[in-house]
């Protein structure tokens, strides 16, 4: 089962589907949106962080709570243990990777977020619902859309219980029970309760608790990534230029560094990249779909932003403290990798204990956002009554990854993650035009920067 579930991954994130249907359609949008997340990212910035609600907008969390839960989501395993692994593999020229798929990634989560608000629709009890099983549904619209909404609602269900919780879960318990020695079990049943009194909640408990909770994790690890920089600033230009080198040349065997060719790279660099900042994967427009505003740009704006933080922010400093510290020479590999460029970054024993602590905030933000992923696919299969029993079925879930063997689990978890993205992005390219006129008709009015800020 093992072998198989390792074939099909292989070949739904290989070189010829998955990877380049995400490149180019990012590179597609970011033409036909004029590049429009590097000339507006200020002012995205500005509506994300600085005013963060729109007053008298409809919807049930502010810009910002919807920000933050996207960012609970994508801020994960993958920002520490990831972004090793991807390096490990594909050299330093991964990184570079990694940003153009950030990069091109924003002008993807800018459609799926206009779309998720765009097409969104009250749920049973009056909460608003959105995403890609709505926006293909009704933007695609006939058969085709109906069958691409249900199996993207499918695949997000399921992909929920492993790479949004039970993969998570066994990663926080695991670098807990190696730091300090606690049992797993025991972590997991304080996990546990933790995320029940949250997810049970619903949506506005999710997005109070991530609006205060994801800027203080990822301003520490920042702070943790600064500090390595800084102390190793006369490494930096050498290590940029092995970022930049290596992206297009490979990298050659070193240290413990087995070598790599620019195939790799670039296999590596995106596959990683896509985990982190989960642009093309249609989550990000179930996020944007709750906020509270009447204009779906103004939060497709807001939403890129998130992409801008996890990977050209948050990814770098993981990467770059693991190349300008030397670490990636070591052999070692995932979340070690990354404990070896903090200890040797940081003084003490402080590396450890913030990899640590990092990994067990980014993966408790993860759970959270997952969550609401994926009770909104089974409010869309099964209607309001389903949500209560997935919730509690998660929940439960969150225990059992803590004291279970997950490498099958996180095997199939990848293909659902896979298999998500492809109704996704088929309906993204079939509704570009939709995007892309709505974007400029906002852009057009005199006074739309005036609204924005108002």
């Amino acid at each position: 089962m093992q072998a198989l579930l390792d074939s099909i991954s292989g070949f739904v994130w290989g070189p010829f589907l998955l990877i380049p249907l995400l490149l180019l359609t990012g590179l597609y949008l970011t033409i036909m949106l004029r590049g429009l997340q590097f000339h507006k990212l200020f002012h995205a910035l500005w509506l994300a962080l600085v005013r963060r609600s729109e007053p008298g907008g409809e919807g049930d969390i502010s810009h910002y709570q919807a920000l933050s839960t996207a960012l609970a989501a994508t801020v994960g395993v993958g920002n520490i243990a990831g972004v090793a692994t991807a390096i490990h593999l594909g050299g330093p020229g991964a990184l570079f990777w990694m940003w153009v798929t950030g990069l091109l990634g924003m002008a993807t989560k800018y459609a799926e977020a206009f779309l998720g608000v765009r097409f969104r629709r009250p749920d049973a009890k009056g909460e608003q619902s959105g995403g890609p099983m709505f926006y293909l549904t009704y933007g695609v619209g006939g058969r085709l859309g109906s069958v691409l909404g249900v199996l993207f609602a499918v695949f997000g269900a399921i992909a929920a219980f492993g790479i949004g919780n039970m993969v998570q879960s066994n990663s926080v318990a695991d670098a807990v029970h190696d730091q300090w020695s606690v049992p797993m079990w025991a972590t997991g049943a304080v996990i546990t309760v933790l995320s029940a009194i949250v997810i049970l909640g619903g949506i506005k408990s999710i997005g109070t608790f991530t609006s205060a909770f994801v800027p203080v994790m990822i301003i520490f690890y920042i702070l943790a990534g600064l500090w390595i920089i800084a102390v190793n600033v006369a490494e930096l230009p050498a290590a940029l230029g092995l970022i930049f080198t290596d992206a297009f040349t490979g990298t050659a065997a070193t240290g413990g560094f087995a070598g790599a060719s620019v195939l790799l790279a670039i296999r590596y660099g995106v596959a990683r990249g896509i985990f982190s900042n989960e642009s093309g994967l249609g989550t990000g427009g179930i996020a944007a779909a709750a906020a509270k505003t009447n204009e779906p740009v103004r939060q497709a704006l807001v939403s890129m932003t998130q992409t801008f933080i996890d990977t050209l922010v948050v990814v770098s400093m993981t990467g770059l403290a693991i190349i300008v510290t030397g670490a990636w020479t070591s052999g070692k590999d995932g979340a070690p990798l990354t404990i070896q460029a903090f200890s040797d970054g940081l003084p003490g024993q402080w590396g450890g204990i913030v990899v640590t602590i990092g990994l067990v905030l980014f993966a408790y933000s993860t759970l959270l956002g997952w969550a609401y992923y994926g009770e909104r696919c089974m409010d869309r299969l099964f209607g309001r009554v389903a949500v209560t029993p997935y919730r509690l079925l998660f929940i439960a879930l969150i225990f059992v990854g803590t004291v279970a063997e997950l490498r099958t689990v996180w095997t199939f978890s990848d293909i659902m993650n896979g298999l998500m993205a492809l109704p996704n992005l088929i309906g993204l390219i079939l509704l570009s035009g939709l995007v892309v006129r709505e974007t400029r008709e906002y852009f057009s009015r005199p006074d739309w920067e005036k609204i924005s800020t108002s």
